[in-house]
């Protein structure tokens, strides 16, 4: 135990200077609340409640914050969106994947809802599939995307959400392993999909800057 504590401190000790001295402040903090929240908070909780998988969620959901507040300084609607979409696939993700591993956490003494609580593991999952349609719909109306994002995510998201319901009704290995290994191409393409869907950010600068001028215009004024 000592030794791993002294591993982690010398890894997370600098990481969290470079980001604040290299990065910024903001992301910075989030990177040591970050490490505060796994291991003071779900780590332990694995053996006390079913509640770390909803804590261990919003661990796994701020990494793409950062990135967001790295690239902008700002903790804005564009970083918690990108921070709910990883929020809500962590749990298709992650019940799919306890499903087949019941007897391992039960054994290890480990409280999952796979274990305590079967029903309620396969209606969350099912939930947060849905809700990825949801999130997905709700990136243009906060001028993160255009509308074509949606429309092009809406084949993946609605068949993550075939296997969310498929797992939800048969709750067999078979259903849970479908789901798990369709989290792991879902995630990467929705968030391909969302980047060539993403609103230019230099776009929304000439806008608010230059009422009436052209883009041309403004990309005069910014180079030197």
């Amino acid at each position: 135990p000592l030794l791993a504590v002294c591993f982690a401190a010398s890894c997370g000790i600098p990481g969290i200077a470079l980001l604040t001295l290299g990065v910024n402040p903001l992301t910075g903090a989030l990177g040591a609340f970050n490490i505060i929240l796994y291991t003071c908070c779900y780590t332990p909780l694995k053996r006390m409640s079913i509640v770390n998988t909803w804590v261990g969620a919003v661990v796994g959901a701020i990494p793409p914050i950062m990135g967001w507040t790295a690239a902008t300084g700002s903790l804005d609607a564009g970083a918690l969106l990108l921070g709910g979409i990883l929020y809500s696939w962590q749990f298709p993700h992650f019940n799919a994947l306890s499903w087949g591993l019941r007897e391992d956490y039960s054994r290890g003494g480990y409280c999952m809802m796979s274990v305590t609580h079967p029903g309620l593991c396969r209606r969350v999952a099912l939930r947060h599939c849905l809700a990825l349609i949801g999130l997905s719909t709700v990136a243009p109306v906060l001028d993160i995307t255009t509308w074509t994002f949606p429309i092009i995510s809406l084949p993946i998201n609605l068949y993550i959400s075939y296997l969310g319901f498929r797992f939800y009704r048969d709750a067999d290995r078979s259903s849970s392993r479908k789901l798990f290994f369709c989290s792991l191409w879902h995630l990467p393409m929705l968030l391909l999909v969302m980047f060539t869907c993403k609103k230019s950010v230099l776009k929304k600068e000439d806008k608010g800057d230059l009422p009436g001028g052209s883009h041309e215009t403004a990309m005069e004024i910014r180079l030197p």
